[in-house]
């Protein structure tokens, strides 16, 4: 190995170790901590700090971007053999759902972020976007503005997670597909297909697929 390859390597884990440490720092709601103290948990100088980003809010940006990232190449990872967008549809918002009780660390990045699921081009919007265009586009779909059918799934998603988050007894499971088959009847859906959708089983590597993608991105 290069003396060149050994520095980019290394440059790429300092720049993964910051990102991560960020998103921990979101994900406990400790937005405003300064420079010194992420530095201090990512085991990182403060100088190599600013050889990557040019301020906490560029680090923060680039934590959400990741974790968005993430959740979008795990969706690809499992609906990339589907051809029906509200197939494709259904099993994304399903799986997404999931995270908030299978990688809580990783959604309440996103929930106390404040991400706005649907003007972002990470994570699950463009998918839900590309699926709910299709899916009006062949009948299936009963939708006039497709954005403004991604707002309404975008801010279901984010209730349930809060929902689910701060109600640990609830069955996230139940909820998710529940919420999951009220959105598909929003959408034009007959209610016993929608119902039908739903019950379709998940891929079954679905909780240790999220393992192999989460962090990707940040590296």
């Amino acid at each position: 190995m290069t003396e060149v390859n050994r520095l980019e390597r290394r440059k790429a884990r300092t720049r993964a170790a910051l990102v991560t440490a960020a998103q921990t720092f979101i994900a406990d709601g400790r937005v405003t901590a300064p420079v010194l103290e992420i530095t201090h948990a990512a085991d990182v100088g403060m100088g190599s700090f600013y050889n990557h980003f040019a301020s906490k809010e560029e680090l923060f940006q680039a934590a959400v971007n990741t974790a968005l990232d993430d959740v979008g190449d795990y969706l690809d990872s499992l609906t990339g053999d589907l051809r029906d967008p509200v197939e494709m549809f259904t099993q994304s918002f399903r799986l997404t759902g999931r995270l908030f009780r299978v990688k809580p660390e990783l959604t309440r990045v996103l929930l106390n972020a404040g991400t706005r699921y649907d003007t972002s081009g990470r994570g699950l919007a463009p998918r839900c976007l590309r699926d709910i265009r299709a899916g009006a586009a062949l009948g299936r779909f009963d939708v006039d503005d497709p954005e403004l059918a991604l707002s309404l799934v975008a801010g279901a998603l984010l209730a349930m997670g809060r929902l689910l988050m701060e109600h640990p007894e609830r069955d996230d499971a139940v909820a998710v597909d529940r919420m999951t088959a009220d959105l598909l009847r929003g959408l034009g859906i007959p209610t016993d297909e929608a119902r039908e959708l739903v019950r379709r089983p998940l891929p079954d590597s679905y909780r240790t697929d999220l393992d192999d993608v989460v962090g990707r991105a940040a590296r």
